[in-house]
């Protein structure tokens, strides 16, 4: 129920925003009503026809390419535990850099369409679902370990019986947490260079001061993540029945 309780949340926010606006009456070009931004969206439908659907379609193909980059690499880990003195480091150092340094290094390197902001939402989730896999496949019960190798199972059965349902929580609390944070890395792409999505949208409308649009884009990325994270979970929440969910 977390599109249920986002709506909530959502109304509660719209009702505080519209106080602020009949209290402290700010210039409508640094926090416009919420009607405004309703019109906006009204008014400008390029926005959710044209930029919302660039943008979900570069977070829904990153977000696919990175958890399956990032589960490949928690698997190849277990599978040959010697590879992760030098696979961890990598996975350190793509985070440790900032999202934005290498923004236009992509866009040089992939263009300005779509490739770019692809491979920047790719990198922005594949840490979380590798870490999460990762921490899932090291924390299988060693006391399940223990009686496969007393029954001469190899490690490729071990990881295959054992490790990967056991870590199958873990993969899912990794890309629900990355359901959050793909539409962040492909608006990021957007803003260093592209001819569409809300990124692009948003500092065209910057740039003539157009602070409606830019909410109104906003409020398009903020759906697009809470309805991309309700699909996450719908389609994961009876992948691991034996991991029962607290509500």
């Amino acid at each position: 129920m977390i599109a249920l309780r986002a709506l909530y949340v959502f109304v509660g926010l719209i009702l505080i925003w519209q106080a602020v606006i009949w209290v402290f009456d700010p210039p409508h070009f640094m926090l416009p009503a919420p009607l405004a931004v309703f019109e906006a969206l009204r008014d400008r439908p390029d926005l959710w026809r044209v930029h919302a659907v660039t943008t979900l379609t570069e977070t829904v193909i990153g977000l696919v390419a990175g958890t399956i980059l990032g589960a490949g690499m928690a698997l190849l880990m277990s599978f040959l535990p010697p590879t992760r003195r030098f696979l961890l480091p990598v996975m350190v150092v793509s985070q440790a850099l900032p999202v934005f340094a290498i923004a236009p290094l992509l866009a040089l390197w992939f263009g300005f369409g779509l490739a770019s902001k692809i491979v920047m939402a790719t990198i922005a989730i594949f840490f979380p679902v590798a870490s999460a896999y990762h921490d899932g496949l090291a924390r299988t019960d060693p006391q399940l370990l223990d009686l496969s190798r007393l029954y001469g199972a190899n490690r490729l059965r071990e990881v295959a019986v054992l490790r990967i349902p056991s870590a199958l929580p873990s993969l899912i609390i990794g890309v629900r947490l990355a359901a959050v944070y793909a539409p962040i890395g492909a608006l990021i792409g957007e803003w260093v260079g592209a001819s569409s999505g809300l990124g692009y949208a948003m500092l065209q409308a910057q740039g003539r001061s157009q602070t409606a649009v830019v909410f109104a884009c906003l409020f398009l990325l903020a759906a697009m993540s809470i309805l991309l994270r309700a699909a996450v979970d719908l389609l994961t929440r009876d992948l691991a029945p034996w991991a029962p969910e607290s509500t």
